[in-house]
């Protein structure tokens, strides 16, 4: 495991150029501003987080557009469930098979069962936020490479060099392949091959 955070930015690309980069708010806008009011988009956002493609409409007009981001880009209310656990506080019961022994010490823990399982919960939750694993970043790298370089003449071996986490392979067999695409995928993986040294 790495120590680094999340990057939570995004790169759109047309074809094989890279159009912007940044918080995914200044990347529509800035594809909307390229796009205009053309209707059908070519261009693709990719997470840089976890290589996926993000799908976003540009149709309509900047307002529009501003409209349909506010569902990516503000928090996402939860409707409390009714049933057991305190749905006004969004606690929501369900079952959990644990050892004997599992049971004890968790019966000994200050606050109670539920309250130290919450408790280990978020613990795991931020150390795990924290850490990306060397695997995680190869296979957003590969996300993002088989879409952009996916028919590109050293594909496979760029891939395979990816995965044994050889730098020089890596970059010989993408050698010829568009700059944008190059420096993003080397961007995207470039903890890959810094972990092996």
């Amino acid at each position: 495991m790495t120590d680094i955070q999340q990057i939570s930015t995004y790169s759109a690309f047309a074809g094989s150029k890279l159009l912007c980069q940044g918080e995914l708010s200044e990347v529509v806008l800035k594809i909307k501003k390229h796009l205009g009011p053309a209707i059908n988009s070519s261009v693709l956002i990719f997470n840089d987080d976890t290589g996926r493609i993000m799908d976003f409409n540009f149709q309509g007009s900047k307002q529009d557009v501003m409209k349909r981001l506010e569902v990516f880009t503000s928090p996402q209310l939860s409707t409390p469930s009714s049933g057991p656990g305190r749905p006004r506080l969004g606690v929501v019961s369900r079952e959990v098979s644990l050892l004997p022994n599992h049971w004890e010490w968790l019966a000994n823990q200050p606050g109670g069962a539920s309250a130290t399982l919450r408790r280990l919960v978020e613990e795991s939750r931020s150390k795990s936020s924290q850490k990306v694993s060397i695997k995680q970043i190869q296979e957003r790298t590969y996300r993002v490479m088989s879409v952009l370089a996916g028919d590109l003449p050293g594909y496979e071996e760029a891939l395979r060099a990816l995965y044994k986490k050889d730098s020089k392979g890596f970059n010989h067999h993408m050698a010829n392949w568009p700059k944008d695409v190059q420096q993003h995928l080397l961007s995207l993986s470039k903890l890959v091959f810094e972990e092996k040294s």
